[in-house]
Order: structure tokens, then C-alpha cells, then sequence
């Protein structure tokens, strides 16, 4: 009867004890997190994601074809974050639509560049020549930057960065500029002497950014480095933050750099250094 009754007794504590532990396992319950990207080149996030689950966090990718609807989603709570933009971008869209969001890590430079289907240079480009270049703020500002680097044209002292054709004031070759959505700027090719095409775009559109273009925007771009943006009521969050340390990882430097080949390159810099 004792052997019963402390078997009983056993069973009892061991019942209770598991059902402690199921109700205040909070801790150990995996934590799901939705993170918004553009285009469909996820390799970085997969990888990241698999060290993540060893953490107990879930990170599902979603994916979005345009630069606006991975910010609107966010903004609006269908994704705990993002990583798709350049800090440049981010700026200027978060003032144009009023969203509290924030950063809270860089990624990398993921470098614009020109493209041509006839020509092999930027020296090359004819007297007259069309430019496609993409007609957002930020993207667009950021090609005009290109060009003047690549010595096609000169740009006022006073230019801030944002698409503006009444701060060029050389062009020599008295090139013409066609604005487009930045989609569309590898399908104007056939059409134009070159393209200016966003990195991601231009690695859809099977392009490998350090062998196809005729030429690539500098490393020290730093106005154009990528970020991991949140809402701003969630910077603080511990577990946001343990996703933005995973990537800031040496190991995962050392796959971009391997995966990529140069067309990614990672950029782990304090926010202080890109004005936030």
C-alpha cells in the first residue's frame, strides 16, 4: 500500500511539474518572426535563418517585387521587419509617408551600376546617347552620383543626393536621361546606350553585377548601404536584435563574400555613421 501511495505521489509531482513547465515555457517557445525583402534572392536570409532556428527563432522571408509594399507592410504590422533599402531610400521614403520606423543594423552595399548592350565603357557612349536611369528620389539621385563619377556628367556643389536634372550642369556629351520605374530599367536596354539598374534588379535580371556592368558604384557609397528597419516601438526588442547581431556575424561576412563575389559587399557600420 506505501509502494502504491508513493508511486501515486511520484506520478502526482511529475504531472504537476510538466504542466509548470509547459505553462511558463514561454522561454523556450519559438519565436516567429516575418522579415519583408524585395526580389527573389533570399540566400543571405535562408543562411541566417538556419542560425537563427538554432536560437529558437523563426524567420520567414517574405517576398515582395517592388520597393514600397515591404515598408507599407511593415508599417502596417504584417512584418516585424524588413531588409530590403539603402538608408537613402529609407530616409526620404519614411518623411514623404509618415512612418515611424527606424533602423537597426546595416547589411551591405550592394553596388549600382551601368549597364550596356552596346557599349563597353561609359567612355564609349555616344554623343546624344540615352541613359536609363530609375525615377525615384533616392535611386534616382543615387544614379545621377554614378554618372558623375563615371565622368559623365558634373553635378552642382549644393546637390543633396535626391533626383534632380537641374543640378547637372556639365554634360559634355549632351546625354539624354529617361526616368523609369526601376523594374523596368534592364528591359529599356535594347532601347538605350545603358542602364542604370539597381543591384537586386540587376541580379534578376541574371546579371552579375561585377562582370556585366561597364561600371560599378564605389565601396565607400556609404548614403547607400543596406539596413534592417523595424517599427520604431520595436528597436528595443530583444529579439529583433539578436537577428541584427546573427548578421552582423563573421561567418556570415565570409558567406556574402564567397556567395557573391563582390556584387554584395558587407557593411557592418554603427548607425551613428549613417546619421542615425
Amino acid at each position: 500500500m506505501k509502494k502504491l501511495l508513493l508511486s501515486f505521489i511520484i506520478l502526482t509531482l511529475a504531472v504537476f511539474t510538466a504542466a509548470c513547465s509547459s505553462a511558463s515555457g514561454g522561454e523556450e517557445e519559438t519565436k516567429k518572426i516575418k522579415l519583408g525583402v524585395s526580389g527573389s534572392d533570399t540566400r543571405i536570409w535562408d543562411f541566417i535563418s538556419e542560425k537563427a532556428e538554432k536560437e529558437g527563432i523563426e524567420i520567414e522571408v517574405v517576398t515582395f517585387s517592388d520597393y514600397v509594399q515591404p515598408n507599407v507592410a511593415l508599417a502596417e504590422g504584417d512584418l516585424e521587419a524588413n531588409a530590403f533599402q539603402t538608408v537613402a531610400y529609407f530616409d526620404t521614403f519614411i518623411e514623404e509617408h509618415n512612418m515611424d520606423l527606424s533602423p537597426i543594423a546595416t547589411t551591405v552595399l550592394a553596388p549600382m551600376g551601368l549597364y550596356s548592350e552596346k557599349v563597353k565603357s561609359p567612355e564609349e557612349i555616344p554623343e546624344g546617347g540615352k541613359i536609363a536611369i530609375p525615377n525615384d528620389a533616392s535611386n534616382g539621385g543615387r544614379a545621377l552620383l554614378l554618372l558623375e563619377e563615371a565622368g559623365l556628367i558634373k553635378l552642382s556643389e549644393d546637390y543633396d543626393g535626391n533626383l534632380d536634372l537641374n543640378k547637372i550642369i556639365e554634360n559634355p556629351k549632351n546625354i539624354e536621361l529617361v526616368e523609369m520605374v526601376s523594374a523596368q530599367t534592364p528591359r529599356a536596354l535594347p532601347d538605350v546606350a545603358a542602364s542604370i539598374i539597381n543591384n537586386g534588379i540587376a541580379v534578376d535580371a541574371g546579371f552579375n553585377p561585377t562582370k556585366d556592368s561597364i561600371y560599378l558604384e564605389s565601396e565607400t557609397a556609404t548614403p547607400y548601404v543596406n539596413i534592417i528597419a523595424v517599427r520604431t516601438e520595436d528597436k528595443d526588442n530583444e529579439t529583433l536584435k539578436r537577428i541584427a547581431e546573427l548578421y552582423q556575424e563573421d561567418d556570415v561576412a565570409d558567406f556574402i563574400n564567397e556567395e557573391y563575389k563582390g556584387s554584395m559587399i558587407p557593411t557592418f557600420i554603427p548607425l551613428s555613421d549613417i546619421g542615425w
